[in-house]
């Protein structure tokens, strides 16, 4: 007995070590369309920092292999996002995993104004456009987090960390009430970053700047100063600002001017080769997929409108195949104005502001293998200042936003330097009862 007894302690030892030592059970559950209620293909789940892609059924499983990334689903929060949907994150899960987790992603184009530094902190030009906004199909803001010459709207902890001194003018004085007032709306909303652009980063660190044939720091036709791309130490003030963007909630970091100077005869770090280019700005955006990995946001790059035509990087880094597999999204800046030599059979870019979006996209898409999904363009609506200098109003406004509709792009963005929009060319919403 004595012997047996032995044997039976030591069989329920060995088993209570095994369930100790077996891997937690599975996490697994489906995501799908909360119109449609069709699955969801290579949406994005995460639980904790691990990263799962659901399959053509829409499922995804977080299992055993969790426990040699550090991470373990149970007590997570989960959060996802798909191509064309809005990102959703759920609250922590029970500890039963035998149930399928079903995450619903709801549809959404983006259909946006901008606001600056200044519009985003001006009661009157934010006012203004929410009103038009409340009107309208517009259901998104771009909102400047690091506009052109630096500025960020809120007291920001990464102006500290880059050892820039307080800036004279904030513009926002509680940016995470703005947030939180901008997303009781409903509103999808993108955190712009000025990338390279950047004066007041080379004023404090002028060993980063871009540099003419003769040494000296270059500038720009606004007398602006740009940091050297090349210099991977000179990428962390955007990341930095970029995480803060993903803090207060944005639903997407919008990097512009993530490309070089498109001005000859420049100094860099390396030699200013098409390879280092388009190495330099893939490195980055890389670098900020990986900042941004744990709070699962979109990413998207502003692009010149004529990179969409150019086998080559433009001059700028900015080379279309390479670009699509960094980003979720691109926003080619398609405004007839920039469009100075035209396209092949369109020499008047501004009396055809249709075409010049729609030719461009459906270019871009072909070229690219990307679906209009991917691309959500800049559209002009501001005067004209490379031909007849016209109004860009309804008409023109118009026919731009329906040739972005018709290549089923991801929405579209209106951009006007002011700040000043109009119902011109916007479809009105039915009245409310």
């Amino acid at each position: 007995m004595k012997a047996w007894a032995l044997i039976r302690f030591r069989l329920c030892a060995w088993l209570a070590l095994a369930l100790l030592a077996a891997p937690a059970a599975a996490q697994h559950g489906l995501v799908r369309d909360r119109l449609s209620g069709q699955p969801i293909a290579k949406a994005v789940v995460m639980a904790g920092s691990a990263l799962r892609l659901s399959d053509a059924s829409g499922r995804f499983d977080f299992d055993a292999a969790l426990a040699g990334e550090g991470n373990a689903p149970e007590g997570a929060q989960i959060s996802a996002r798909a191509i064309g949907y809005r990102r959703t994150v759920l609250p922590t899960q029970d500890s039963d995993s035998s149930r399928p987790l079903l995450i619903e992603l709801t549809p959404i184009r983006p259909k946006a104004l901008y606001l600056s530094v200044y519009g985003v902190g001006s009661s009157l030009l934010r006012g203004e456009a929410l009103k038009l906004i409340e009107r309208t199909q517009l259901n998104a803001l771009v909102i400047d987090i690091k506009g052109d010459r630096g500025l960020v709207p809120y007291r920001s902890a990464a102006l500290v960390e880059a050892g820039l001194p307080p800036q004279k003018v904030v513009t926002v004085s509680d940016m995470p009430a703005l947030m939180k007032e901008l997303r009781a709306r409903g509103l999808y909303l993108i955190a712009r970053i000025v990338s390279f652009k950047d004066d007041a980063l080379v004023v404090r660190h002028p060993e980063w700047a871009v540099r003419d044939g003769k040494g000296a720091i270059w500038k720009d036709h606004e007398d602006l100063a740009w940091i050297d791309p090349m210099r991977h130490e000179a990428w962390a003030h955007s990341l930095n600002l970029a995480e803060e963007a993903a803090q207060l909630g944005f639903d997407e970091v919008q990097f512009d001017y993530v490309r070089f100077p498109d001005a000859l005869g420049l100094s860099f770090r390396s030699p200013n080769t098409e390879a280092a280019r388009v190495a330099a700005i893939g490195g980055f955006l890389a670098a900020a997929r990986q900042r941004l990995r744990p709070y699962n946001v979109f990413i998207s790059a502003d692009i010149f409108g004529y990179v969409a035509w150019n086998s080559d990087d433009t001059q700028i880094g900015q080379q279309l195949e390479s670009l699509g597999s960094q980003v979720d999204y691109l926003s080619p800046m398609l405004y007839p104005s920039g469009f100075k030599f035209g396209i092949p059979g369109h020499r008047n870019p501004v009396a055809e502001p249709g075409e010049i979006v729609e030719l461009s996209l459906r270019h871009a898409m072909q070229r690219s293998g990307l679906i209009g999904l991917r691309f959500r363009p800049w559209l002009q609506a501001f005067r004209d200042y490379g031909f007849d200098h016209r109004e860009f109003g309804e008409f023109e406004i118009r026919q731009q936003i329906e040739a972005a509709e018709a290549c089923d792009t991801d929405g579209w963005m209106l951009w006007n330097p002011l700040n000043r929009y109009d119902d011109d060319g916007l479809n009105l919403r039915e009245p409310r009862p």
